[in-house]
């Protein structure tokens, strides 16, 4: 009777050990799960950081690079600095040239000076503009160059900035680059068209 005991006794033991969690395990386990998170974390760091560097140089690119900028931006915080000691008027010059748009009033609005204030920076190229109208600049050409990747060239991003958008209430995307509120506006539908939301 007593062994009969002792085998049944050994025998919910070992079924308790069988179905239980090995706790001894689990930290291990976890340990190794956040040990590859960490390792992870910089490569997806690496990676953002990377994808910032580059579309910061297509911007940069449509402003005349670096032979004009004279600057290496690798972070929105090197795009800050830069801006707020102002662009170079060859910056102003380059980007302008390459536009197609219709130079008008809503292209005034949208870069923040009269085509006369363009003018002169044009002829001094080697002067600077203001921390104000080199972040419009850098604005708008942020915003063609989201557009240019979205739709699949500049000249149907520059045709699509004219147009009349669905997205927008029937309004130009161009009239709202006049506002940080209307460029927003502007980038989130930009963002929606990426992802095939066209409403």
């Amino acid at each position: 009777m007593a062994i009969s005991k002792k085998s049944s006794a050994a025998a919910v033991f070992a079924e308790a050990a069988r179905t239980r969690p090995a706790k001894a395990a689990l930290p291990a386990r976890a340990g190794h799960k956040m040990q590859a998170g960490a390792r992870q974390q910089p490569r997806a760091e690496g990676e953002a950081q990377t994808e910032e560097a580059a579309k910061l140089k297509e911007v940069a690119e449509l402003l005349g690079g670096r032979r004009v900028l004279h600057h290496r931006l690798n972070s929105a915080l090197d795009a800050h600095e830069m801006l707020s000691k102002g662009l170079p008027g060859e910056a102003l010059k380059t980007f302008i040239g390459s536009l197609a748009i219709e130079k008008s009033g809503a292209f005034e609005k949208a870069i923040g000076m009269s085509l006369r204030t363009v003018h002169r920076h044009k002829d001094a190229p080697s002067r600077h503009l203001s921390g104000e109208q080199s972040g419009r600049i850098w604005k708008f050409a942020e915003i063609v160059a989201k557009a240019t990747a979205v739709l699949g060239s500049k000249e149907e991003a520059e045709n699509w900035l004219d147009r009349p958008a669905i997205g927008l209430n029937q309004r130009r995307p161009i009239d709202l680059l006049a506002t940080p509120a209307g460029a927003r506006l502007v980038e989130d539908l930009l963002e929606r068209l990426e992802y095939g939301v066209y409403a």
